[in-house]
């Protein structure tokens, strides 16, 4: 995803530093530019690419498009990035993300982002595809809409993506988290993209059952939601990029450990709080723990 973030700003013609510590990603793109291909048409930015934030100098707004477990690290790195008026864009999966970002760089300058229905991919080094290019949601760490996050919005608007502001963050980390858990660990655990879960009927099942305890959850919290479906709000997510691989199943084909945690795992741990039960998010978090161990995944 960052790297659909960074082609599409580049083209737009703002001046962007790819930061990433994948060095023949970043060596690819220094020498024959980033690739995009996809929802958004095919293209070859011309962008700035490194793996020493300290070459960026210092920027308007820094975006910390990793997986959750890599946030901290993240945030520490982009420390030299950092001016007076620094706004810095904290985009992951799951929950915790934008909280450790915070934790890091400073609550007042930290902003949330949900994007959600790409299904982004890398092909190779320099080389990023993505599905679809459904809605990118934004809002300030602690709300309201500000001046500073309509400015944010319509740098991602000029550069092709759809763009909400929101209020109440909990809402935009929810209602994605709520798809996410429908199709991460069985995508995960089964190999099967978006869309062949959606067409077949055990599946489906599981799935429902995933998006339903979340919603219970969410509920439960007294998070407020824009739908009193989830079933059908996921499958409506789901139509949208049925050829998508979730990237609980990337990471299991790359042999790489996921971000099942804080996705399928994070409503059980919640859950529990509240007193109430997940017990199939629980079962598909402990089948991909499991499969992790027997891949050796690192």
């Amino acid at each position: 995803m960052g790297s659909v973030y960074a082609g599409l700003m580049a083209s737009a013609g703002h001046e962007v530093w790819a930061i990433d510590t994948w060095r023949e990603h970043v060596e690819a793109m220094r020498t024959k530019g980033l690739r995009l291909e996809g929802a958004s048409g095919e293209r070859v930015a011309k962008l700035n690419a490194t793996g020493e934030p300290r070459e960026a100098g210092k920027c308007e707004l820094v975006i910390l498009a990793t997986k959750a477990m890599h946030v901290a690290q993240a945030a520490e790195g982009a420390k030299p990035l950092l001016g007076a008026d620094t706004v810095v864009l904290s985009i992951q999966n799951g929950l915790g993300g934008p909280e450790t970002a915070a934790q890091i760089l400073g609550k007042e300058r930290v902003m949330v982002g949900v994007v959600g229905g790409f299904g982004a991919s890398m092909k190779g080094p320099g080389h990023a595809h993505h599905n679809g290019m459904e809605l990118v949601r934004l809002g300030e760490f602690g709300g309201p809409i500000t001046p500073r996050l309509e400015k944010v919005a319509e740098v991602w608007r000029g550069a092709g993506f759809r763009v909400k502001v929101f209020d109440d963050i909990d809402q935009l980390v929810w209602e994605k988290l709520i798809c996410n858990c429908a199709y991460s660990g069985i995508c995960g655990l089964t190999g099967h993209t978006i869309g062949e879960v959606m067409n077949d009927a055990e599946l489906a099942r599981v799935s429902a059952a995933c998006a339903s305890e979340a919603y219970a959850v969410a509920k439960k919290r007294g998070v407020r939601l824009g739908f009193d479906d989830p079933v059908a709000y996921v499958r409506d997510f789901g139509s949208k990029i049925p050829n998508a691989r979730p990237s609980v199943l990337l990471d299991l084909l790359a042999k790489r450990k996921s971000e099942i945690e804080v996705i399928n795992g994070s409503i059980p741990r919640v859950g529990a709080g509240l007193g109430v039960p997940a017990p199939v998010n629980d079962t598909l978090t402990a089948l991909v723990r499991d499969k992790e161990r027997r891949l050796g995944c690192r």
